[in-house]
């Protein structure tokens, strides 16, 4: 009688761990190929040498939390475009951080300014 008990005991404590652990699977699935959340979309030249075009490809096919932060662009009025990615970071805050400090550091270090303001997250994942 009691090795019936401890039967069903354990296999209704195995029920619930996969009721329990189900969603943490679906959750660790890979983010490759997707776009995540896109927030506005990023001017790319289509030439696949552009050093902008090859990061946001990268962006996309990348595993993990990242984001691909560029300047807004203006036409008429910018000549400068500058982006960054952070591929792969332990977060989605943390890829967007890093990915807008980097591109944010383009303007000191080149010494220029651009009519549309600075730098913004154009899509994270």
């Amino acid at each position: 009688m009691k090795f019936r008990n401890i039967r069903g005991a354990a296999a209704s404590t195995l029920a619930g761990l996969l009721i329990v652990l189900m969603p943490g699977v679906a959750a660790a699935e890979s983010l490759a190929g997707k776009i995540g959340d896109k927030r506005f979309a990023p001017t790319l030249s289509l030439d696949p040498k552009e050093a902008c075009y090859k990061s946001y490809l990268a962006y996309i096919a990348a595993s993990g939390h990242s984001a691909y932060a560029t300047t807004f662009y203006s036409r008429v009025v910018d000549l400068h475009i500058f982006c960054s990615v952070k591929l792969n970071a332990p977060s989605q805050k943390a890829a967007e951080d890093i990915a807008l400090r980097a591109c944010q550091s383009g303007f000191t270090r080149w010494k220029v300014k651009t009519a549309s303001g600075g730098c913004a997250i154009a899509a994270s994942k």
